[in-house]
């Protein structure tokens, strides 16, 4: 029976791990594959001056390439002529609002975001239209270099697999030297050498825990099913555990710590700022002017401010459904969404207030403008960038008139423009004027309202949880493709920073990790805010990290974050908003794309370790029991106390169904103000492995000591069936006892994470049945060669099974007083390495 066991399980390990191999294999495959599928475009080119529309891979540099408003970008463009194009970048720079694209030569050495005369492959065009030559086909392109990164970016084995293996060496040495001991010791003794052979094999296979692969897959995937509870997949088993070892989290901002969703939070006029409350989508909000703060504006500039932002705009927002519906451009939504909270509605404003022409924007002159049908004549409305709006303007609004702009005044509006996106907004400038006609250039003799600053506000649950973050001992560094000081205005109001002197370091600061001296790599690793960064610089700022000896976890949503997410120990993933080649090369997906997810996964990941300790300690503690019990017998030159079958038999029912109950344990309450463990620490500490061998020599003693008084009991002596029976049983029941002893030090004696966990209570029942039927049952009682008991016998077996656990109780509760670190550092000076 035991041999079966032992095939079954062995199988199954190997089918187990065969399936994680195979599965880990295919996400390597799909990751590639997913960004080959968008090579597989087609799209308009010019050649010789004749038209036709090819597929993306036969396109070669020199091609001309016409594209317009939905198309994707089939390769690395170079703008030669364009009209009001505007293109999101998002897959590739992060950067969650489309940008505009000219024609206009830029300097050497701009940052890929800012590189406004080209397009890269695998972004497309969400306005306007371009034509463009081929620079760069396949893996020459910026998305052929992330590929190729990503087949190159290599993935170790986990800390839990590395420890697992570890683990296992140092065990097997130390077992066969026991077994032989036992072995040659019986031998000499007169034993049969059969029957010696037969136990010292016995004690081989049960004293080595082959039950933990098998039992570590399984709470590994309970703990999976238990994130996806909490909205995060995961796409790699092992690294459930590793999450618990996180002592770095590396997130992007948008949509993550921020809500994805522009939101208008201040005007800026010439009479002072006014603020709006309400972020989002939510359409109530106030407007505080100074002291004041009213449900809508009465000062007649803002008004107007909101009117122009209304009338020039081409998104659109709708409630119909009971949901905020909105479409088009986000910032062009948030200056719909401020014109419902001062209660302006788009569609009533423009059924007093006709459209009769729109100016789409044009990125040369960085402006828009509409014309709209007044009694008068027509309103220009006007927004656009504010130099280029200031520098329009020739008068500005003040209370119920205009002023003339001056040179100095315009300077001064600069420097509030300035101010505003040094506080992380970004910023637009509105303005208008009055005309006769529909035909009047739009850019000309305006009168500048003011500046409307937007932020895409921070999430409301990010700041506790960030402060979660950092009292378990986890920095949060956010590494974002904005500009510094949206990174800094972000960083401040999330709690990451707490002061405005906060070191950004921008991407064209980095460098070879390899290069770095030791003040750069220290300030690198400090620095809790990155802005600017390119897709290598994720990846140097990981190897940074994990060069100083720390867990990565790296999150990303783009294909520009796939290397990294591959490289990081936690490659984490948006389910929301994430490209499929980024979630393909993670180990996490948040479903919700929520920061607070991944607290929760950490939190997870440092409950399965714990609970592997445990059942590790318990495995270990209770074959090594087994194995002691027979060596002092066979030292005293005791007959045996346990037979080989019955050795095999304990293996499988008292470890293996506890050990099971124990990956189930929930987390202690205070888990999470520890610390992160060292990453380089074992499953097993040197106290450890002096606790477990103490537990196994206090069970052996208990079970030597009932076989003992067992064999007083009958007239046979200690080699009776009987005597044999009571010390098969007190070691079965002394083990099954054994698993509330690894309860957390700091938890209680009755009420712990063992004592109320329901799947302990069912496994000792079960065990304890079947440990019944084999003393009871006909069939298995003659394989086993038990003999039943007497009253007795079984309050021996009661008796010296519990002395154990009382042992281990008052242990654990000498610990809790005398405290661990104190006990662990007293062990390390007393053991050998």
């Amino acid at each position: 029976m035991g041999d079966v066991v032992e095939s079954v399980a062995i199988f199954a390990v190997l089918v187990v791990n065969g399936a994680i191999g195979f599965v880990t294999e295919m996400r390597a495959i799909s990751s590639i594959e997913s960004l080959q599928d968008i090579t597989e475009i087609e799209a308009r080119v010019r050649r010789a001056g004749d038209e036709a529309t090819i597929p993306a891979g036969e396109f070669v540099p020199g091609d001309i390439v016409i594209l317009e408003a939905g198309d994707l970008v089939p390769a690395d463009l170079r703008i030669i002529e364009s009209s009001n194009l505007r293109v999101d970048e998002s897959a590739l720079t992060g950067e969650s609002v489309p940008v505009g694209k000219t024609s206009d030569p830029l300097d050497e050495d701009v940052p890929l975001a800012e590189r406004e005369n080209m397009l890269y492959k695998g972004t497309y065009v969400t306005r306007g239209s371009a034509e463009a030559v081929v620079v760069a086909t396949g893996s020459d392109t910026e998305l052929g270099h992330i590929s190729a990164s990503l087949q190159e970016t290599a993935e170790g084995e986990t800390p839990l697999q590395e420890k697992i293996d570890n683990l296992g060496r140092k065990l097997v040495p130390f077992l066969l030297l026991v077994a032989a001991i036992v072995l040659v010791s019986g031998w000499l003794r007169g034993q049969d050498l059969f029957l010696m052979v037969e136990t010292a094999v016995a004690l081989a296979i049960a004293a080595v825990p082959e039950g933990l692969p098998i039992v570590a897959t399984l709470v590994l995937g309970r703990g999976m099913w238990r994130m996806a509870d909490r909205n995060a997949l995961i796409t790699n088993l092992a690294s459930v555990e590793t999450l618990g070892s996180t002592t770095i989290i590396c997130t992007d901002k948008t949509g993550t710590l921020t809500e994805n969703r522009m939101t208008v939070a201040e005007y800026e006029l010439a009479n002072g700022a006014v603020e709006i409350t309400g972020t989002g989508l939510e359409t109530e909000g106030s407007f505080r002017h100074g002291d004041r703060e009213l449900d809508e504006p009465e000062d007649p500039v803002v008004r107007e401010a909101l009117e122009v932002g209304v009338l020039c705009n081409n998104a659109s927002v709708s409630d119909q459904t009971g949901e905020v519906e909105t479409t088009g451009d986000p910032m062009e939504v948030a200056l719909l969404i401020a014109g419902i909270k001062g209660g302006i509605d788009q569609s009533e404003l423009l059924e007093s207030m006709p459209e009769a022409r729109e100016v789409s924007f044009d990125p040369s002159v960085k402006m828009m403008a509409t014309y709209h049908e007044t009694d008068e004549g027509y309103t220009v409305a006007v927004k656009g960038a504010p130099r280029a709006v200031i520098d329009s303007a020739e008068r500005v609004a003040t209370d119920g008139d205009a002023e003339t702009l001056s040179e100095s005044d315009r300077e001064e509006w600069l420097r509030k423009s300035d101010r505003m996106a040094d506080e992380g907004l970004r910023v637009l400038a509105l303005a208008r004027k009055e005309v006769d006609s529909a035909e009047d250039p739009p850019y000309e003799d305006l009168s500048l309202l003011g500046l409307v600053g937007f932020i895409d506000p921070p999430r409301e649950e990010v700041k506790p949880t960030i402060q979660r973050c950092q009292d378990a001992g986890i920095r949060v560094v956010m590494a974002t493709g904005d500009h510094a000081g949206t990174a800094r205005n972000i960083a401040r109001g999330v709690g990451l920073v707490d002061t405005d002197d906060v070191d950004v370091i921008e991407g064209s600061e980095f460098d070879d990790p390899e290069t770095l001296s030791q003040e750069e790599t220290d300030r690198f690793v400090n620095a809790s805010v990155f802005a600017r960064v390119d897709p290598e610089d994720k990846l140097d700022l990981i190897d940074i990290h994990q060069t100083v000896g720390s867990i990565v976890a790296m999150t990303g949503d783009g294909v520009n974050d796939a290397p990294a997410l591959k490289k990081a120990d936690i490659g984490v993933a948006m389910g929301q908003r994430g490209t499929q080649v980024a979630q393909e090369a993670s180990d996490m997906i948040l479903r919700d794309d929520n920061f607070e997810s991944i607290y929760h996964a950490v939190r997870e990941g440092r409950i399965i370790f714990n609970n592997i300790r445990k059942f590790v300690i318990y495995l270990i503690s209770s074959n090594l029991s087994a194995l002691l019990t027979i060596l002092i017998a066979a030292l005293l030159a005791f007959p045996l106390p346990l037979l080989p079958l019955q050795i095999l038999f304990l293996n499988v029912v008292t470890d293996v169904f506890p050990a099971l109950a124990l990956g189930a344990c929930g987390g202690s309450d205070d888990i999470m103000d520890r610390p992160p463990r060292n990453p380089e620490e074992p499953i097993l500490t040197r106290t450890h492995w002096a606790e477990l061998g103490v537990y196994g020599l206090v069970i052996s003693a208990a079970t030597i000591g009932a076989f003992v008084i067992g064999g007083g009991l009958y007239a046979g002596g200690m080699g009776t069936d009987e005597a044999v029976t009571i010390s098969f049983l007190t070691l079965a029941f002394a083990k099954l006892w054994h698993v509330f002893n690894v309860r957390d030090v700091a938890s209680g004696v009755l009420m712990n994470e063992v004592t109320e966990n329901p799947y302990v209570w069912g496994a000792l029942g079960l065990s304890a049945l079947i440990l019944v039927g084999a003393v009871y049952l006909p069939g298995i009682s003659l394989a086993l060669s038990t003999a039943p008991i007497g009253l007795d016998g079984w309050l021996v077996v009661v008796g010296m099974s519990l002395v154990p656990l009382g042992f281990g109780q008052i242990e654990r509760e000498f610990r809790r007083r005398v405290g661990t670190p104190k006990l662990g550092t007293m062990l390390e000076r007393a053991l050998p390495d």
